[in-house]
């Protein structure tokens, strides 16, 4: 009679990195949502590049498992995914060499080769800026490695304000003025645009609508003299 052991729960770990301006200073994140309860991680390097804050958080989240543990690795980094699950076997194979010259970040690259092989690892990629929970909150973490990389100091968490019990308005209350809402608008932005402004604002620690406000009151500052001349490259446009 044969037994077989019972597959080992999977630990689900979130790692993003970033760098802001690339190369510069960068930071990385992780989540780990395990058995134990969850653990959050980051840091950074006042000189980097985003690719090398992508490996640093993978190699940090598997650094916190001991050999052997079983973990579910979502990263929203293409390069990390595909230099696991398809590249690395081949420039094992021609000594950590690619068709052009030497791998790049090859230090990294073998430090989480080491760690990948130790471990039972399930690699997954998440599409970032989408709404997971634990994409995002990696995310917000590698801001926050960055800054302190920087010296500077957490981005406060905005903090739910608690709900506050109905009450009946009395008719006094009732006929005075209401304060008018704060005008918004909505604007329709294309969709490619749209990726590139995500991107932008998470490279720049901020929301993404944060870094279009930010964005719109540079505009109106420079004018439409001052636009045409950053758009062609003319003085003030450095």
């Amino acid at each position: 009679m044969t037994t077989t052991k019972p597959a080992l729960a999977r630990a689900v770990v979130y790692a993003d990195g970033g760098c802001d301006p690339n190369p510069g200073p960068g930071g990385w994140g992780v989540v780990i949502e395990g058995p134990e309860g969850k653990v959050e991680l980051c840091g950074g390097d006042r000189a980097t590049t985003n690719n090398r804050m992508e490996l640093t958080a993978a190699i940090k989240a598997l650094s916190h498992f001991p050999a052997g543990s079983a973990i579910e690795m979502r990263c929203d980094s293409q390069y990390v995914i595909k230099s696991v699950t398809e590249w690395m076997r081949g420039w094992k194979a021609k000594g950590w060499r690619t068709s052009t010259g030497p791998v790049k970040n090859v230090e990294l690259m073998q430090e989480l080769d080491a760690l990948n092989a130790a471990r039972d690892v399930k690699w997954t990629w998440v599409r970032g800026h989408t709404g997971n929970v634990g994409n995002e909150r990696a995310d917000r973490l590698a801001a926050q490695g960055r800054r302190e990389a920087l010296g500077l100091a957490p981005k406060q968490e905005p903090v739910q304000a608690p709900a506050v019990p109905a009450v009946v308005p009395t008719p006094d209350a009732v006929a005075a003025p209401v304060a008018p809402s704060p005008r918004t608008t909505q604007v329709a932005i294309d969709l490619g645009l749209g990726l590139d402004v995500s991107r932008a604002a998470k490279l720049a620690g901020l929301t993404p609508q944060a870094y279009v406000e930010r964005a719109i009151r540079v505009a109106l500052k420079l004018g439409p003299a001052g636009i045409a001349r950053t758009l062609e490259g003319g003085p003030g446009g450095q």
